[in-house]
């Protein structure tokens, strides 16, 4: 059995973890009687959390938020588990809080045990910034992923100010383009390549749309409540937001994938590997999965890699080599053939 002071410490991580928990059930996380539960339910009560216990025929334990409630626990895993949670926002995330994770891990590490900042001070997080396209990445004020987040929890209607993409405008952004009013029922706030989106169910339209959160200035205040909405292909928003970013209707994959071994390093093909996975076999060969809309179109784009190339399957990826190796030949032979034709002299 844990000593009265480290079983305290993982009733209140249990108490904190969810809302309600049946007395039985803590009893068995904990290893101990109901009764000493109890008794650690009131020793915690003594040193000031508010700790309500529940009736029914599970009888359990809350822990109610309150102004007086002492500093937070946390045990070892969640220590370390949000030191390095802080650290990666710190790192990047284009939210426009990396200083402000800055400053927070930096006060969590103070608080921690020096074996926990040990363990904390072995990890480091290095941003690696993606291809250089010209532009910098967007950043979002917190304020409005708050706000967007706060009106897709509280299922309320959205209005707000959006200002498409338009390259080299003139508009008060640059980017070509006035600033419009939507309306939208707020689904998922979503991440992907650095950028937030907004997954919303746009009423003027009439159908879902991806809006880019750093191009949204939410207005005051939201309209009414609503019922969401059943998000096609069964609710998964990460496919979902995927297929729309590959232009498809839905969610699903690509209509063709297919897998090849490469005679490169790993590390040099992820760069260029989009959405596919790429896993190192030895150096200077990998292993790579990757999905189009067609299978010439698949050969085409992993014969771009210029390296040795090994089809792992299916046939009709090899099938698609064969067509594509046939036309590069094809179109070899007619540049040589136009190339030696004598030039017909004009008077």
């Amino acid at each position: 059995m844990q000593k009265t002071s480290a079983r305290l410490l993982s009733l209140l991580s249990l108490l904190q973890a969810r809302r309600d928990w049946p007395g039985a059930l803590l009893a068995e996380r904990l290893r101990v009687s109901p009764r000493t539960v109890r008794r650690d339910v009131d020793r915690l009560r003594e040193l000031g959390y508010p700790i309500v216990a529940t009736k029914g025929p599970d009888g359990g334990y809350r822990l109610d938020a309150g102004r007086e409630l002492p500093p937070l626990l946390f045990d070892d895993e969640q220590a370390v588990a949000l030191a390095l949670a802080l650290q990666s926002a710190a790192a990047a995330t284009g939210a426009g809080v990396e200083e402000a994770a800055a400053r927070a891990l930096t006060t969590v590490r103070q608080v921690m045990p020096a074996r926990l900042r040990r363990r904390i001070d072995t990890f480091r997080v290095t941003a690696v910034e993606r291809p250089a396209t010209g532009r910098p990445d967007p950043q979002v004020h917190s304020s409005v992923l708050i706000a967007l987040s706060a009106a897709v929890h509280a299922r309320e209607v959205l209005r707000f100010d959006y200002t498409p993409a338009h390259p080299g405008g003139t508009g008060p952004d640059r980017s070509g383009a006035e600033p419009t009013l939507r309306r939208a029922e707020p689904h998922h706030l979503v991440t992907s390549g650095g950028r937030w989106y907004l997954l919303a169910w746009d009423l003027d339209r009439q159908d879902w749309r991806t809006f880019r959160a750093d191009r949204i200035a939410p207005r005051t205040p939201t309209g009414p409540r609503f019922t969401p909405r059943e998000l096609p292909g069964g609710g998964e928003v990460a496919a979902f937001v995927a297929g729309r970013f590959r232009g498809a209707d839905g969610p699903g994959d690509w209509p063709c994938r297919g897998e090849v071994i490469l005679d490169l390093p790993a590390a040099d093909v992820s760069r260029y590997a989009r959405d596919g996975l790429v896993e190192e076999l030895e150096p200077g060969r990998c292993r790579l999965v990757l999905g189009s809309w067609s299978w010439p179109g698949l050969a085409a784009t992993i014969a771009r890699f210029d390296a040795g190339i090994e089809v792992v399957g299916p046939p009709e990826l090899k099938d698609a080599f064969a067509q594509l190796a046939r036309r590069c030949a094809e179109a070899a032979a007619s540049t040589t053939t136009t190339a030696s034709r004598p030039r017909e002299q004009t008077a």
